[in-house]
């Protein structure tokens, strides 16, 4: 798309203005700079759009709060935006429209049919925002999270043999070795006090999912829980420290209309930097050295079966799952979807589990006859119902990703398994889609919606996984056990088994060891906390906090 020459030149000149201002000095001209931008940008856009023309069916929705923001910062700041999508899916009915900034908007599908068929078409008919891709390329290359289209297939072809049962099977001693690592620095802690120790949980978890997924995908060990320094976690930490100035605020939420903007240095951007030279150096480092036949020339850390092995194949290989350097590079994209997502999810789990002392007796009672050994692969897949329960009911009130935002690259119609309601206030199965028009899965809401999964739908309920729980409603919905935590289609989840595997052992080692509880009891507030992805914390604490009472179990 051709905008101009000008406005192209004006825009990427806006990082070198920011930095020659004397920082922070004079942040109502950089504002007033963006504004403009940003405006002229809008002219130009919307004639565009206009001339192009949209036949896309058109829908009710919330009003529009703010020409500059829309709805995105409401959104963002909820306490909980599934609630906010589950009051407007009652208001304006499965499909709606919700404005953005300049003008802009989104259609979001709450309907269970219509989300299956908009899984199934992604990577072709429905791919990332220009927003998502530039933030993606911007901190790790032009990987499998970048790709669409055949470049996705090919690059996912030749990693999911590393991610299969056979191949987890094999790694989950990886996922008990953090697990007790942690158990022994906690035993030591416990060792000095009176048997009972105040701990930041999230804290841990965040080193068990580093060295596990370092070990596992990577043939690496970081020594997060050895207590060494680590670049990795102090960068992803600096994400939640801190307050943000106006200037980032401004870029944060103008970011999905001018993606541009994602290039200003401001605190969160250049954090963003540091991180993807960090990461590129250990992809870079780890490659290098398992072309090498691995530490001392020994083969084991390069093995096919690891995720850098298997990436060593593919830039060897002459097939048509070659992978070109710098897409090997970018895939160590893995490393932070492994950290960041199972190190939420743990957290929330021991919470949920603090909030129902009862269900973590229940937990534990059925994990209390592994004395001495271990749950194997096959007992951890299917031999232990209500740990299984437990992690379903987690992942299902907890996705760490809240939705799935693409945007339309031909049309489309997405057929409902209800009527929707035209703005006109005709009825209607199906929506017209127009080519450039951007449609939202809302995952959260789908997880925690009423409709789907009942009155209870969000408590933390893990007897509706067993036999005779009730969640026929539910069924209707694609995707893993009936939720969009994994997502769905040709993007499923290529670390499933992997996330659930990690997430299972490790959950059973701490329940078996120790009992929790929050520091004000089960009814302790629990905030959202900003971070790559949102981070539950203690209300109160300073940063992505979780402090809980330790105790041994006797």
């Amino acid at each position: 798309m051709n905008v101009s020459t000008d406005a192209v030149d004006f825009a990427s000149s806006l990082p070198w203005l920011w930095m020659r201002s004397s920082i922070y000095i004079r942040p109502y001209l950089t504002v007033s700079l963006l504004l403009v931008a940003g405006w002229f940008s809008y002219i130009v856009l919307g004639k565009i759009t206009t001339a192009r023309g949209d036949k896309t069916t058109k829908l009710n929705g919330p009003a529009n709060p703010s020409f500059l923001f829309g709805l995105y910062r409401k959104i963002s700041e909820a306490e909980d935006p599934g609630v906010l999508f589950e009051d407007w899916a009652l208001q304006y009915g499965p499909a709606f429209r919700i404005p953005g900034g300049f003008g802009s908007s989104r259609i979001v599908i709450c309907d269970a049919r219509a989300n299956a068929h908009f899984y199934s078409k992604e990577t072709f008919c429905y791919v990332q925002t220009k927003l998502s891709r530039v933030f993606i390329e911007n901190l790790f290359g032009r990987g499998l999270l970048w790709a669409e289209g055949e470049s996705h297939r090919r690059q996912r072809k030749a990693l999911s043999p590393a991610f299969s049962n056979a191949a987890i099977r094999k790694l989950t001693p990886v996922f008990y070795d953090a697990a007790y690592k942690t158990k022994a620095n906690w035993d030591s802690i416990l060792d000095t006090g009176s048997g009972e120790a105040v701990i930041d949980v999230q804290v841990w978890m965040n080193r068990i999912a580093l060295d596990a997924v370092g070990i596992a995908g990577f043939g690496h060990d970081f020594h997060a829980l050895d207590g060494k320094e680590n670049h990795v976690v102090d960068i992803f930490e600096s994400f939640a420290s801190g307050d943000t100035n106006l200037i980032s605020r401004f870029v944060f939420f103008m970011g999905p209309v001018f993606p541009i903007l994602q290039k200003l240095p401001t605190k969160e951007n250049l954090i963003i930097k540091r991180l993807k030279a960090t990461m590129k150096g250990i992809a870079k480092e780890l490659l290098e050295r398992n072309r090498e036949g691995g530490v001392g020339g020994e083969k084991g850390i390069g093995e096919e079966k690891s995720i850098i092995g298997l990436l060593i194949k593919a830039e060897t290989s002459t097939s048509s799952l070659v992978m070109s350097p710098e897409e090997i590079l970018a895939q160590n994209v893995l490393l932070l979807a492994g950290y960041e997502t199972t190190s939420i999810s743990l957290t929330w789990a021991l919470i949920e589990l603090c909030r129902k002392p009862e269900k973590q007796q229940r937990l534990r009672e059925e994990l209390s006859h592994f004395v001495g050994a271990d749950p194997s692969f096959d007992q951890l897949s299917s031999g232990l119902p209500y740990l299984d329960a437990v992690t379903q009911e987690v992942l299902r009130l907890h996705p760490p990703v809240h939705e799935t935002t693409r945007v339309a690259t031909q049309d489309d119609i997405i057929p409902f398994t209800v009527p929707i309601t035209t703005a006109s206030g005709d009825q209607t199965n199906s929506l017209v889609i127009s080519e450039g028009t951007v449609v939202t899965s809302p995952i959260r809401y789908m997880n925690r919606a009423e409709v789907f999964w009942g009155a209870n739908a969000k408590e933390f309920d893990p007897e509706r996984w067993l036999e005779g729980g009730d969640y026929s409603k539910a069924k209707e919905i694609q995707g893993h056990r009936h939720t969009l935590t994994f997502s769905d289609g040709p993007r499923t989840c290529l670390g499933k088994s992997f996330a659930l595997t990690e997430f299972k052992s490790v959950l059973s080692v701490l329940i078996r060891n120790y009992s929790f509880d929050l520091p004000e009891g089960p009814n302790t507030k629990i905030e959202k906390h900003p971070s790559i992805l949102p981070r539950p914390k203690v209300s109160g604490e300073v940063g992505a906090k979780a402090p809980m009472k330790v105790r041994r179990v006797e």
